[in-house]
């Protein structure tokens, strides 16, 4: 239930290691205006929808299905929703959730932890944040990562996302940290943009007095210059967690972005410990044939790549069954909560379906959001 695509030894290492735990979840939230640009995510319908997405994300993850939630999912051109995944995990496991706010155009309206971070502007720019605001969020999530740590003691803690956009931004801090992953990352699309993005984040890094010159790579600068609020965050948090009990990076190409990050910042004396960090996804970004996750885990040597085996291929919701075709494939951390209820509970496909199936029920029965279903 648990494919292991890279580094074979440290991935069973680590899941021996971590299996019958209970994990917290952390999830950070933030918002990028490379989000709003036409067609470049499907995590919303218009770009209307998607400014709103990572609030909305996160108000369902903490309350759950509600009949009138203050900002209810917003409605996808194809497919559900990532959320329900890890809303449907989070209930049936039992899972603390702390839902961090790196930078949103609004306060969710759930109880979180505001970090006192800003939206970045887009990609293009070369200007997405302030430095000196990457450096105040990268030490915000060390110390939440020492504060979470204790929380979980001889377990792990799964850090998801939600950053409509947030592979466009991605590709920006690998190529910025001057790592080859042109065509590589994935997208919510089912054939990955991936000219929009390279156009994109070429012409942010093009806007540099950097990119081109054969200088140092200055790891904030280059969040600073074509990143987002929360992968600053998810790179302190999980290096400074590390240091004490197993991290769960949840996703797929932003994921791999953090940790390319991260392996960056303890070249440059930062403190941590990779071998306790694994990056767990799902098998619809892993076998995303118009992206290459595995080449470029594989490129960043030493990382152990995870995917929850979980298929909707038997589901009753079509809304689902789209996940098949490409369609949405990650986010909110559904990929890591999936791989908990395997490693906690010892759950098949079969119970990984019924316990997402139950929620999705309950989703489609309230009447505001009958017309999604």
């Amino acid at each position: 239930m648990i494919p292991i695509y890279t580094q074979i030894q440290q991935g069973n290492r680590w899941l021996n290691q971590y299996r019958g735990k209970r994990p917290a979840l952390a999830c950070v939230l933030g918002f990028t205006e490379t989000g709003l640009l036409p067609e470049i995510s499907a995590a919303g319908a218009t770009p209307d929808d998607r400014r709103y997405t990572a609030i909305a994300d996160g108000e369902c993850l903490v309350n759950g299905i509600q009949p009138h939630p203050k900002h209810p999912l917003p409605p996808l051109t194809v497919g559900a929703s990532p959320t329900l995944i890890s809303r449907a995990f989070v209930e049936a496991l039992d899972l603390p959730v702390y839902l961090f706010n790196a930078g949103l155009p609004k306060p969710p309206a759930v109880p979180h932890i505001d970090l006192g971070g800003i939206p970045a502007q887009c990609v293009s720019t070369g200007q997405a944040l302030p430095r000196s605001k990457v450096e105040a969020l990268f030490a915000q999530g060390w110390q939440w990562g020492e504060v979470l740590a204790k929380t979980v003691k001889d377990s792990y803690l799964i850090i998801g996302e939600c950053v409509v956009g947030g592979t466009t931004t991605a590709l920006g801090l690998l190529t910025g940290l001057r790592i080859a992953a042109a065509n590589k990352v994935n997208s919510s699309h089912p054939h990955c943009n991936h000219r929009q993005k390279w156009e994109i984040v070429q012409a942010g890094l093009g806007r540099t007095d950097w990119y081109f010159q054969q200088t140092p790579v200055d790891p904030f600068g280059v969040v600073a210059a074509v990143g987002d609020p929360m992968q600053a965050v998810v790179a302190g948090m999980a290096l400074s967690a590390s240091r004490e009990v197993g991290v769960l990076l949840a996703g797929g190409t932003q994921m791999l972005a953090i940790y390319a990050l991260m392996q960056r910042l303890l070249r440059e004396g930062s403190r941590g410990k990779l071998e306790q960090v694994a990056v767990g996804t799902t098998r619809w970004v892993t076998e995303d044939l118009t992206g290459d996750t595995v080449g470029l885990a594989n490129t960043l040597e030493d990382v152990p790549l995870l995917a929850t085996g979980l298929s909707f291929a038997e589901s009753r919701y079509p809304q689902l069954n789209a996940y098949e075709d490409g369609y949405v494939k990650e986010g909110v951390a559904a990929g890591g909560c999936a791989i908990a209820a395997h490693l906690y509970l010892g759950w098949n496909q079969a119970q990984l379906l019924h316990t997402i199936e139950s929620l999705v029920e309950q989703y489609a029965e309230i009447g505001s959001n009958a017309d999604h279903f």
